[in-house]
């Protein structure tokens, strides 16, 4: 593991951008940037456009190690290239931001008021590749979306299992149960969460060590002992649905926790921009997460 880039994310001052959407949510994030579903024919054609958004981006003067820390990359930008350099190579060269990659295959079906991860066979395979491109770090997603004990306690039996595995192959595992917002019981569910992450955490042996992403607490401050907890190299939070300015209310007021943002980052891009409006607009955006990630 790179010691630069693990002292980067485990002290530097920033947010971790979410560069990560897949099949199911490009569609979505293509519109959102102005791309209509008619301007491509294929997965072919719409890959290529995300991943002209995504270069956008990240080559933009806005877009640097100063504020930004790490990038989360969907699997097929860590194949492709940025400005005729793999893409991970490219952000940590260039920028110096650190790279991670998004493992997960996507989510079960629901059961016990959860979503847990699909299987993932080809795991190993995938991360032998990403330790040779340069990848420090990787990202997995699974879901909640109610307080069922018996579910919390399988998903965070998995996401652990598999960090185990990350682990193993000398990368860092970020993991990422995220309870949805929308949950009804969400309080009483992070309040399960907490409980399930303390005892798993202090079970870890050696010098094993996790990144948490969580949806922001309902109440503020509430996961204080996860970010303080020695087995933590970070807590970043993900925006859940919110709009921007909302999640960075939210954020601001969780000291110790910085952002890893999607949605609430590439808010107000658009491909019809020019130059100069595109790089204005990251730079408010980037500008406007860095100050909440550093309260």
């Amino acid at each position: 593991m790179n010691q630069d880039q693990l002292n980067k994310v485990s002290t530097g001052k920033g947010f971790i951008a979410a560069l990560d959407q897949s099949g199911g949510s490009t569609p979505k994030a293509l519109k959102l940037y102005g791309v209509e579903a008619s301007a491509y024919k294929n997965d072919a054609e719409m890959f290529d456009l995300v991943h002209a958004m995504r270069s956008r981006i990240v080559t933009s003067p806005a877009f640097d190690g100063k504020r930004v820390l790490g990038a989360i990359l969907f699997e097929a930008t860590m194949d492709r290239q940025i400005d005729g350099i793999d893409a991970a190579e490219y952000l940590w060269a260039r920028k110096q931001v650190v790279p991670f990659l998004k493992v997960d295959k996507g989510l079960a079906d629901e059961a016990d008021g959860v979503q847990l991860m699909k299987a993932m066979p080809e795991l190993d395979a995938l991360l032998k590749r990403a330790a040779a491109k340069g990848i420090f770090g990787t990202k997995m997603r699974s879901v909640v979306n109610a307080a069922n004990e018996k579910g919390i306690a399988a998903v965070l039996d998995q996401q652990f299992a598999v960090g185990q595995q990350i682990l193993a192959a000398g990368l860092m595992p970020i993991l990422e149960p995220e309870v949805s917002i929308g949950a009804a019981d969400k309080k009483e569910a992070e309040a399960i969460l907490k409980d399930g992450f303390l005892k798993r955490l202090d079970a870890l042996t050696g010098d094993a060590k996790v990144m948490l992403k969580l949806t922001l607490p309902t109440v503020e401050g509430f996961f204080g002992e996860l970010v303080a907890h020695p087995k933590v190299v970070r807590v970043v939070a993900l925006s859940g649905g919110y709009p921007r300015d909302e999640a960075n209310v939210h954020l601001s007021r969780n000291p110790g926790i910085i952002a890893s943002f999607s949605r609430a980052l590439t808010e107000g891009l658009s491909a019809q921009q020019s130059d100069a409006e595109f790089n204005g607009a990251l730079d408010k955006a980037i500008e406007s997460i860095y100050q909440a990630s550093i309260t």
